[in-house]
């Protein structure tokens, strides 16, 4: 049964342009980030495990921008995002569920970076109330390394307790505690983890001043910081 499918139209192999868009899309979300959080997701991890640790870090600052509603300017990651599909190629990716089970069908005859691109434009399209849950998952599946299988799957869902991470890093509470500004082994109440944390990620926006090249990476380790203390949240 089909749960979800995200169409991308990219430029052909053999054109001198790199242009993405998106085509048809259906990308249920209730309750978030649902079907087609997973989907996404699953684009992202298991085609943009091919990609250059330079490119890596471009996405994971893409994705804070989008995130944060901050204008795109383009071209960005040497494609450009438009809305104009005339003479772009296809490529479809779906959820689907077999059973229980949830089985990701990826189409790998395009190159990857414009499919990965479209999933993340495509989660800056979602409803206001589906895209803090799906955004949250597209930066869990920036860290993913193995193949879009059944243990990706897993990992989307939080069923995977011994989850692999970009680059085999395991980040710890001393590493959350010390990210947010907290003396290791302080025990900081919900409450402080939050302040602490807006106020971080509004520093380290450019808009407010920030570095614009390491935004991307200094917002990933402050969200990760802030989900290790919270357990998850």
């Amino acid at each position: 049964m089909l749960l979800a499918e995200l169409e991308v139209r990219h430029s052909r192999a053999i054109a001198p342009t790199r242009r993405v868009a998106l085509g048809e899309l259906w990308l249920p979300t209730d309750p978030p980030p649902g079907a087609g959080g997973m989907l996404l997701a699953g684009v992202v991890a298991g085609l943009g495990g091919s990609l250059d640790d330079e490119t890596r870090d471009g996405l994971e600052r893409l994705i804070a921008d989008l995130e944060l509603g901050r204008r795109i300017l383009q071209p960005r990651l040497r494609h450009r995002f438009q809305t104009d599909v005339v003479g772009l190629d296809r490529s479809r990716h779906q959820l689907t569920a077999i059973g229980e089970a949830m089985a990701l069908g990826l189409d790998d005859h395009g190159a990857p970076l414009p499919q990965v691109l479209a999933a993340v434009y495509a989660a800056a399209r979602l409803s206001s109330r589906a895209r803090p849950l799906v955004f949250r998952l597209l930066r869990r599946a920036t860290r993913w390394q193995g193949e879009a299988d059944d243990e990706l799957m897993r990992y989307l869902s939080g069923e995977d307790a011994s989850f692999r991470v970009r680059r085999g890093v395991r980040h710890g509470p001393g590493w959350a505690l010390a990210v947010l500004g907290f003396r290791v082994g302080a025990e900081p109440a919900r409450g402080e983890v939050m302040r602490r944390f807006r106020n971080m990620v509004r520093s380290a926006h450019p808009d407010h001043g920030g570095d614009s090249d390491r935004a991307g990476s200094r917002i990933h380790d402050l969200t990760e910081a802030k989900r290790i203390l919270l357990g998850g949240e």
